[in-house]
């Protein structure tokens, strides 16, 4: 019986992330996600007890389009996500795939410590899962 090789968090995650400031405009997030041709930001830290946070062209679309809200009126931090779950680059894309099942995650930041190295996408794990 042949041994499946395991394919890390690290081998397929993005490491071309934008990020920005939680105080940032909506208007700002938007103009760096069209800039960057993602969907998603990662939201700095304030401090180093802080945690990250993921703002998804998603939430815009619900939080802000949705509600008729002004872009420039609203911060980047009344519709992120925070504290995000986040993932180890060296786990097992299968128990990954798990997590992501588990809690609905569409996206997660990979944290090398207490640094964000890249992000990771269900599309991501699914692709390379099947190929």
């Amino acid at each position: 019986m042949s041994k499946r090789a395991v394919v890390k968090v690290r081998d397929i995650m993005k490491t071309d992330f934008a990020t920005i400031d939680g105080i940032a405009t909506v208007s700002v997030a938007l103009r760096k996600l069209k800039a960057n041709k993602t969907s998603t930001l990662v939201v700095n830290k304030r401090h180093d007890d802080d945690e990250y946070g993921l703002v998804m062209a998603g939430d815009i679309a619900h939080h802000v389009l949705a509600k008729d809200k002004a872009p420039e009126r609203v911060n980047v931090y009344e519709i992120m996500t925070k504290p995000v779950v986040s993932v180890h680059p060296d786990m097992d894309i299968r128990y990954c795939s798990r997590l992501f099942a588990r809690y609905g995650l569409l996206r997660a930041p990979v944290l090398d410590g207490r640094k964000v190295i890249g992000t990771i996408s269900a599309n991501a794990l699914v692709l390379d899962a099947l190929s």
